[in-house]
């Protein structure tokens, strides 16, 4: 394939890579001035790539077409899928934010050229064939994000953050990085199909550690346990639009790159780390719904739930099959915009004086002094549950059967009993907001952009959503398909 056909297949991540130099220019010359011209250009930059990726989710590309430059990158139709959500995401935090950090005087352009790369880097990791591709994007997300947590320089809250995600992502990043070197050692390449060969005919000592240290630095990335630990703490001391883009994009670019790695790179071996994703899924859907139930700060709680929602979709990379790769993109659509409107409706939490309020008592009588953000964010919450017919149930009916259909009886039988734990804390939140006496707390109006993205979200998980799950499942099947022919 020559470099013309490669540069064709790269084109949205050009778009990203070429906008936000520019806009890194145009940030340096203008100053603060230039930070809503910026925000709407990046938003611009990712709706392009959106518009350019959609074209081959929806023809189901797949093989060796896809591939560019000599088979590092491969730009199919799981990667296509992931992107799409990504980019949605991404737009919606540089929607939010300008509001959010207007009021601290602290909006600056840098904030949306970071998002720019910090998506750049995620659009990478997504179509990764190889593992130095893989790194790279990993990286690139990484550092952008990093700077991300401690936004506000001033903020003892946000540079914690900020501390806690660069010491222990560097952690994270060096063990994956020692599995990727035990893994290139023991076959003597880079490249997921050529691990794969090497790995067709049973994995030696060196090989089963590489895979396992590769799995845990990745697990730190979808913050599955035991690898969590950062979650609570970072999601509640970065800015709330920073956190709602750590808790959609960079998760979504993560499990789909561990999809990746598992199904490509390691396929023939699925009894390998089978029972690794396996134990991983439980124990992020117990401690994750046990570890919200206590929480009074709704930050730390949605944290906690994103490691809840993190085992559920593990659940279906554990059926190690096509089915089980088409629940967890179905899965993680439905994921984004639980997650994008719970956090919108966090951000919209606001006292008289314009004062974010995150205390989940501060919700008390919700539905007596903001009736339609209570009847949202009720919406939400039992969709989280997985209360039918909410589209929250329809994600874990999918894993699940995609469980069951790959004889995991177990898995699925204990998943779905470690799910009621969960609507424990979630109907927690409805009861405070219906039947408490009103706080009266939530005073401040919300602007247009957080009501949209609230509207969206809502009717994206709300019944009239069951007109396209026929659509959303065959583009999720036809991308899960392109994963199983690249392997």
């Amino acid at each position: 394939m020559d470099f013309a056909t490669s540069f064709g297949l790269i084109i949205p991540e050009m778009i990203l890579s070429v906008s936000g130099l520019i806009l890194l220019l145009i940030a340096a010359w203008g100053g603060r001035e230039s930070s809503q011209p910026v925000s709407i250009a990046s938003c611009i930059a990712l709706g392009a790539a959106f518009f350019l990726v959609a074209p081959s989710v929806c023809a189901g590309a797949s093989g060796p077409d896809t591939l560019a430059f000599g088979g590092q990158f491969r730009a199919d139709a799981f990667a296509g899928m992931a992107k799409l959500m990504i980019y949605a995401a991404a737009g919606a935090a540089l929607v939010v934010a300008p509001a959010y950090f207007d009021r601290l005087k602290a909006m600056r352009p840098e904030f949306a050229v970071l998002v720019l790369f910090a998506t750049l880097g995620m659009s990478i990791m997504v179509s990764a064939a190889d593992l130095l591709t893989l790194y790279i994007g990993l990286e690139m997300n990484s550092l952008a994000a990093y700077v991300l947590a401690a936004y506000l320089r001033d903020d003892d809250r946000s540079a914690e953050a900020g501390l806690k995600y660069f010491v222990l992502g560097a952690l994270a990043s060096g063990i994956l990085l020692f599995g990727m070197s035990l893994t290139y050692g023991f076959t003597g390449t880079t490249s997921f199909e050529g691990i794969r060969m090497a790995t067709a005919d049973g994995l030696n000592g060196g090989m089963l550690f590489g895979v396992i240290f590769m799995l845990a630095g990745l697990a730190f990335k979808i913050s599955a346990v035991p690898f969590h630990m950062w979650t609570p703490d970072v999601y509640e001391g970065a800015p709330t639009p920073v956190t709602m883009f750590f808790a959609s994009a960079p998760k979504v670019a993560a499990i789909a790159l561990t999809a990746r790695v598992a199904l490509e790179a390691f396929g023939t071996q699925a009894e390998a780390w089978q029972q690794v994703v396996i134990f991983a899924a439980l124990a992020s859907i117990v401690v994750g719904a046990l570890g919200a139930i206590g929480q009074k700060n709704i930050k730390r709680l949605l944290a906690y739930s994103s490691i809840n929602n993190v085992g559920f979709i593990l659940v279906g990379l554990a059926a190690a099959n096509v089915s089980g790769a088409s629940a967890m993109l179905i899965y993680l659509a439905f994921y984004v915009a639980m997650t994008v409107g719970s956090f919108v409706v966090v951000l919209m939490m606001r006292d008289e004086n314009g004062e974010p309020v995150e205390g989940i008592g501060d919700l008390a009588g919700l539905s007596t002094t903001r009736p339609l953000m209570a009847w949202c964010l009720l919406a939400i919450m039992f969709s989280l549950a997985g209360i039918p017919p909410l589209m929250g149930f329809y994600g874990k009916w999918m894993v699940f059967q995609a469980a069951v259909e790959a004889d995991l009886l177990a898995l699925a039988a204990i998943g779905i009993g470690a799910s009621v734990i969960g609507a424990f804390y979630y109907i927690k939140i409805v009861k405070v907001m219906f039947f408490d006496e009103p706080a009266d707390v939530v005073k401040a109006k919300a602007g247009w952009e957080h009501w949209t993205l609230l509207a969206i979200s809502t009717l994206f998980i709300s019944p009239i959503a069951f007109l396209i799950t026929g659509w959303l499942g065959s583009l999720a099947d036809m991308a899960a398909a392109a994963l199983f022919f690249a392997a």
